[in-house]
């Protein structure tokens, strides 16, 4: 069986246009996703799936640049887009990560992967309901569904937003990996307006360089000991970002 991570990326955004590429530590929030996707155990190949329009050029280039593979595809229709970058290396399994999730824990991802892969599950995820600090979240099927999602889904939205047909099908036998407790569901680690980049630029000085750093608790403990930290983008309802944890910010 053949798993990818499908890093779904592109330019435009609504909040924070071109926040994928800004810096962050010692490359971009895009250099960060990318290297931990690379850590996530009992992966076979690695996709960045980009829009085919020049401005996602450069994501391309640095996407190359790690030696992950690159798609480029539709900008709007991203269901097909995920589709086409998992048969583009003969995946069996997926697992979508988006590119506005530089503290993705690659641990986190392998136990979502393995509910998939090992599990018997067709769908699983760590955010229906949210469990996980926001900025985590990650989401792995089967290509069987993932075609048929492609296949069947017509509404734009759906398209749009990759995992909303599969998340509401009847027959998918769907797992959520359970979550760590306390305070976790309450942070937000992902970016998507200039408060969440403020955060990250703060806490990023703050994690071990490398994987040490990577592991969720290490963010998690900082915080709880630093709590000024939380403040820079606190304010945002959880179940507004429990949405848009799943549907993505159209990246």
């Amino acid at each position: 069986m053949i798993a990818a991570v499908i890093v779904q990326a592109r330019m435009a955004s609504t909040r924070l246009p071109g926040k994928v590429l800004l810096p962050l530590g010692d490359g971009t929030v895009l250099d960060q996703v990318l290297m931990r996707c690379q850590a996530i155990r009992e992966v076979d190949r690695v996709v960045c799936a980009t829009p085919d329009t020049r401005d996602c050029d450069t994501i391309a280039t640095t996407a190359g640049a790690h030696g992950v593979d690159v798609f480029r595809g539709s900008t709007e229709d991203v269901l097909a887009r995920h589709l086409g970058a998992a048969k583009a290396v003969d995946a069996d399994v997926i697992l979508r990560v988006t590119s506005d999730c530089p503290m993705i824990d690659p641990d986190v991802c392998t136990d979502v992967l393995s509910l998939v892969r090992n599990g018997g599950a067709d769908f699983a995820c760590n955010n229906m309901p949210p469990l996980w600090p926001h900025g985590l979240d990650c989401e792995a099927v089967t290509i069987d569904w993932l075609a048929r999602a492609e296949s069947e889904a017509t509404d734009s939205y759906a398209r749009e937003h990759v995992m909303p047909w599969i998340r509401n099908h009847a027959d998918v036998r769907k797992v959520n990996l359970v979550g760590p407790g306390g305070n976790a569901t309450d942070q937000r680690w992902t970016i998507d307006e200039q408060s969440d980049y403020e955060f990250l630029r703060a806490i990023w000085p703050l994690l071990p360089a490398g994987p040490e750093g990577w592991a969720y608790r290490t963010p998690l403990d900082i915080v709880n000991t630093h709590p000024g930290l939380t403040s820079i983008n606190a304010g945002k309802g959880r179940l507004t970002e429990w949405i848009k944890s799943i549907v993505g910010d159209g990246l």
